[in-house]
């Protein structure tokens, strides 16, 4: 064991983020931090490396285990080039090579004793030198840089120059050259496009230490991780697996929390209706026993009725009218900034109830190319023709479409005035806004609150064509599961740009791979894509270049994802089906015996119940009937009748006993 968290509390203005929280890592462990926005995770990695101090707990390092951080944003402040910068890490093996080509020279000039002593350093200087992998420096860090998506020209920009992702892009490849026995990564894949996420999966995978990772990238996840840690509603909970494996795990545990609250809520129910029955048979004997069944039901530990954050949360997609057959034709695209040229040439259509997925690395022209479908971007020269009836829904990284000055509430108002403030309510709950937070300010929303208010105001919207750049950006994973089935059920047409496989895998039917200035086309999702790149990039250009390279290596180990998931659930189908006749007839011959002895139970505590009437009846007559004077002077009715409530009262002693077991079955 690397790191042990124990007992991790933190609150912050008295609210409670953390509980308890324990959890550890083991050597050459890969291990993931799921929940959802808000939830405590980067809290959590923010007490482990100790820049943020828990209110109590311990979080223990063991001796000598070096470890790196990477959070999501970056600040670097340096004049150095992006080589520079990553070089810096490698200074020390560069200062021990320098110390050997030294040596190399002195020994020249040097005999006897002098020689010797330079030459017993010499080799413990080499030893070190090799143990280091020191000859392969310079490629390990322009493997480490091209892997993460800089080409060779680009090596020598400045750091101060770059943007925030291409920053946290350089820190990243920093830390992986610094080889640390624990990389503490806070969502890695950001700034990356699906070449660079391959290459990281692999590397990390083939890592020799340990990863701990904060992701929403579920396909990324699913590749690395075997054990998977969740913060949800402030307690933490490991999984072994990986996200697939935990997803179906996690609705198993949900299911068996919810069947045990349902049962110990009708247990108390049953013990209640039990208790007021008892009192109301007004004997000492059956009060104590009431009281009795109230003491125990007050010792009982009540469960926390299960959370059900996305139960409810069903969006339904469906246009107010609908378009021709022929949605987009683009003819002899093509887009040039300057002397840099996007792309030439490129054709595509896109057909009524299409659901088509743009691909490709970072800088390809994709997000441009949606700008040009809206109208946002000029064609240098093609055309783009819309079918007819065609409405287009457009939703843009930046989201021009709010107003920052106004509440969620009144941006969808004012939006849609026809809405009454249920139907804007309900609209705002489906994408995780109830409550108070209605009224929040656009303005003082993060990037993925803005994403999703972006997507409520589409969702209301008359479009039948959604266009959609980068729809999963910062949303937290169960809110890219409510958009994932808003978009797989959804009756028009869909164009979107994503780099998350696995929302591509759930929601495409159609790829478009953006590559070498040219359009690939792809008749499936994103597995379909792995299994057929490497074959289409052969036929087309006539060679596989590196990322499709790395996408055959990826689809030879596994194929997560969605994938993932569909296995389990026909793995499950599959064993179930094997026994259906004996499983199907047995599960029939079980209900039909639980239901005939319930019956007879029920039979038997309603016998009970009339007898035990009866009698009582029959003893207040009795009780009535002492009570008359006359029958004080006749001796042998006086006997008479107490020996018949004697009997009563032994036989309902005996009935209240078998009232109470037999309740007790029911």
């Amino acid at each position: 064991m690397i790191l042990s968290v124990h007992n991790i509390n933190k609150s912050f203005d008295g609210k409670d983020i953390l509980k308890d929280a324990s959890f550890h890592i083991e050597n050459n462990e890969k291990a993931a931090i799921v929940g959802i926005n808000g939830a405590g995770k980067t809290t959590l990695l923010k007490i482990i490396i100790g820049e943020l101090g828990a209110d109590s707990g311990d979080v223990t390092f063991s001796k000598d285990v070096t470890w790196g951080y990477l959070a999501q944003n970056q600040n670097v402040q340096t004049e150095n080039t992006i080589f520079e910068e990553l070089v810096e890490v490698k200074k020390h093996v560069i200062e021990l090579e320098e110390n050997i080509r030294a040596a190399e020279e002195e020994m020249k000039h040097v005999t006897g004793e002098e020689l010797s002593r330079l030459m017993d350093r010499y080799t413990f200087m080499n030893e070190q030198f090799q143990r280091m992998s020191g000859y392969a420096w310079q490629s390990e860090v322009t493997g480490v840089a091209k892997g993460l998506g800089f080409t060779e020209d680009e090596l020598d920009k400045k750091i101060s120059t770059l943007s925030g992702g291409q920053k946290t892009r350089v820190a990243l490849g920093k830390l992986l050259l610094e080889s640390p026995d624990l990389i503490i990564l806070d969502e890695p894949t950001n700034h990356l496009d699906m070449t660079s996420i391959r290459w990281l999966e692999n590397y990390l995978l083939n890592y020799k230490g340990a990863v701990l990772i904060v992701s929403h990238d579920r396909y990324f996840l699913d590749k690395i991780v075997g054990k998977v840690i969740e913060v949800e509603n402030t307690l933490v909970s490991s999984f072994v697996g990986n996200y697939s494996a935990y997803s179906v795990k996690k609705e198993q545990k949900r299911l068996a929390q919810w069947s045990a609250y349902m049962k110990q809520q009708q247990e108390i129910k049953h013990q209640e209706e039990v208790i007021a029955k008892l009192k109301s048979f007004n004997r000492e004997k059956s009060i104590k026993r009431a009281e009795s069944r109230e003491k125990m039901l007050e010792k009982t530990v009540r469960l926390d009725k299960p959370m059900t954050i996305d139960d409810s949360m069903k969006i339904t997609l469906k246009p107010s009218c609908e378009s021709g057959k022929d949605v987009l034709e683009a003819v002899n695209l093509s887009k040039s900034f300057g002397s840099q040229e996007l792309f030439s040439g490129i054709n595509f259509e896109i057909k009524k109830g299409e659901h088509v997925a743009i691909i490709g690395d970072n800088g390809t022209g994709k997000t441009t190319l949606l700008k040009m479908i809206n109208g946002l971007e000029s064609i240098d020269s093609g055309k783009i023709t819309l079918g007819t009836k065609v409405e287009i829904g457009y939703y843009d990284q930046e989201h021009h479409v709010l107003n920052d000055n106004k509440t969620l509430f009144d941006e969808l108002q004012d939006a849609y005035p026809t809405l009454n403030n249920t139907e804007i309510r309900n609209t705002l709950a489906a994408f995780l806004f109830t409550g108070d937070d209605v009224f929040k300010r656009i303005g003082d929303l993060s990037g993925g609150e803005k994403g999703r208010v972006s997507l409520a105001k589409l969702m209301l919207s008359d479009a039948n064509f959604l266009i959609l750049d980068e729809p999963t950006n910062h949303l937290d994973i169960t809110s890219k599961e409510i958009l994932e089935s808003a978009i797989s059920g959804y009756e028009g047409t869909v164009l979107y740009v994503s780099h998350d496989r696995y929302f591509i895998n759930k929601t495409a039917t159609r790829i478009l791979d953006l590559t070498r200035k040219s359009m690939v086309n792809y008749i499936g999702n994103y597995d379909y894509y792995i299994e057929h790149v490497e074959e289409k990039m052969q036929n087309t250009f006539g060679t596989v270049d590196s990322g499709a390279g790395a996408i055959g290596s990826v689809a030879s180990s596994s194929a997560p994802g969605a994938a993932g998931v569909s296995g389990v659930a026909v793995g499950a189908s599959s064993a179930s089906s094997g026994n259906s006749g004996s499983s199907g007839s047995d599960d029939y011959k079980a209900q039909k015996e639980d239901k005939a002895r319930r019956k007879k139970l029920e039979a038997a505590l309603k016998k009970c119940e009339d007898e035990i009437a009866k009698l009582e009846a029959r003893d207040s007559e009795i009780t009535e009937a002492l009570s008359d004077p006359s029958i004080g002077t006749d001796l042998a009715k006086l006997r008479k009748l107490t020996d018949e409530q004697t009997e009563i009262q032994e036989k309902l002693s005996a009935l209240y006993d078998e009232w109470e077991e037999l309740s007790s079955e029911s």
